[in-house]
């Protein structure tokens, strides 16, 4: 357990950003596997939606959500 009062804080940081992360990341596969799955152009549109943002605030690199685009939109 860190003692310096920075450290504290950063753990009590990290732990709140790890839930949102682990919540995000959950999301994310059940859309793409959703879209996987059923190949509707609403089921797609969400699961490309949901690649975007992740991308976006970092949960996966940009190349991945392009290569799961490109993935998704080959029938």
């Amino acid at each position: 357990m860190p003692i310096i009062k920075s450290a504290i804080k950063k753990v009590r940081k990290d732990k709140t950003r790890t839930e949102r992360n682990k919540k995000r990341e959950l999301n994310l596969k059940s859309l793409v596997k959703k879209a996987r799955l059923s190949k509707s152009a609403k089921d797609l549109q969400a699961a490309f939606s949901a690649l975007d943002k992740a991308a976006k605030v970092k949960l996966i690199h940009p190349n991945k959500a392009a290569r799961l685009k490109s993935r998704l939109s080959r029938v």
